[in-house]
């Protein structure tokens, strides 16, 4: 019987956590679980929500430095125990740890970086964290922009693999009659609905979209509303936030008050569902902000997943997230007005041929295709190792 390599994932971005990053991580477990034993070090809580084909071993999620701590000392007890063959950070965060562990057992050492990771604009992370990525065995990036991020980072580009976030497909189209109540209960029937999702941060830029581009919107589609799913974000390290109360009064500024819905955060699959499917165009205002990039943008792709086209400004990670005409319409950053018109065209085009585009882009992103490329990327590495 062949032995299967072992992986030791270490990660802060785990559920019960929410958002993408949360998301990638799950997946990337459970999909490198089909190929290999993976063992993971989470954030409390994280246990009850793991994969069922991975064992979990939790650690404070805060303070931070004892979420660090605490990793890194069960990380030595089951590297020392278990002799993993690659230690993987599932995001710049852990990388000291799975390089300091990897040394400890002679394992190959990776990491998945976000542009952020590479990016953030801080003392303390750029003279202790950063150097560590290039002396990883393995750099496995979600985008082209973040490749580029890595490179001027000193990171090897040999050592170096673009593998994008990936995306559930949905079994089937939600019921019609649920994406009737889920309009009736929010007072969208008979609207054009703008969707947005996500976490509000600045780099979101949901308050400058709403300054200016949702009034030309609805002075042209009057019966336009903006929806809004997220919240700011509570354990994000270094993102600054948009308040919901800060883009209602630019709402109310900008005399579109009557025109915007907050949903909140909504982590049932089907509601999600129910609600890119009920939704008419998906808007993605990324803001152009160097020291803090949007990495990929992987709501483009579940919009995507489920018919949904995207509008977003050509900025970071985006740019392989969105295919022009396939998937949406790219916008050159901070041109409000072209925004606001692309926005415009898609609710006229036919919803049909936007639906056929979207979900055959999205098929290849699907969570296998995404798993069979980490663990593609991550194969040379057993093969040096043995």
């Amino acid at each position: 019987m062949i032995k299967r390599p072992r992986i030791l994932l270490i990660t802060r971005n785990l559920p019960p956590l929410v958002g993408g990053m949360e998301r990638l991580n799950w997946h990337m477990a459970d999909e490198l679980a089909k190929q290999h034993e993976v063992q993971v070090i989470g954030p409390r809580g994280a246990a009850a929500l793991k994969p069922q084909s991975v064992i979990l071993t939790e650690a404070p999620l805060k303070p931070l430095p004892l979420f660090l701590l605490m990793a890194f000392f069960r990380g030595v007890w089951i590297t020392l125990r278990w002799k993993p063959d690659v230690i993987l950070a599932g995001s710049g965060l852990t990388a000291p740890i799975a390089r300091l562990l990897s040394k400890l057992r002679g394992a190959r050492s990776a990491a998945y970086l976000h542009g952020f990771d590479i990016s953030v604009n801080h003392v303390l992370y750029r003279r202790l964290w950063r150097p560590i990525f290039k002396k990883l065995d393995k750099v496995i990036v979600n985008s082209s922009p973040t490749q580029t991020l890595a490179v001027a980072a000193s990171v090897n580009p040999a050592n170096i693999s673009i593998v994008y976030p990936g995306v559930s497909l949905p079994e089937a189209p939600q019921p019609a009659e649920r994406i009737t109540a889920f309009k009736e209960q929010h007072g969208l029937a008979g609207k054009k609905i703008l969707l947005s999702v996500g976490r509000l941060t600045t780099r979101k830029g949901l308050r400058e979209f709403v300054e200016q581009a949702l009034p030309t919107i609805v002075q042209a589609e009057p019966d336009s509303v903006l929806v809004v799913i997220g919240e700011t974000p509570k354990n994000s390290l270094g993102a600054e936030i948009q308040s919901v109360e800060s883009i209602q009064a630019q709402a109310a500024k900008s005399g579109v008050s009557g025109h915007i819905r907050f949903l909140g955060v909504i982590t049932d699959k089907k509601r999600l569902a129910t609600a890119y499917e009920a939704a008419d165009v998906h808007v993605f205002p990324v803001r152009h902000i160097p020291d803090d990039p949007e990495g990929f943008g992987m709501v483009a792709i579940e919009a995507a997943a489920h018919g949904l086209p995207t509008v977003a400004f050509n900025s970071g990670g985006v740019v392989d997230a969105v295919a022009e005409r396939q998937s949406g319409h790219l916008i050159v950053p901070d041109n409000y007005c072209a925004l606001a018109q692309a926005v415009l065209q898609i609710l006229v085009d036919d919803p049909a041929m936007w639906r056929t585009n979207t979900t055959t882009y999205a098929q290849g992103f699907a969570w296998p295709v995404f798993g069979q490329r980490i663990s593609a990327a991550l194969k040379s590495d057993y093969h040096d190792r043995a």
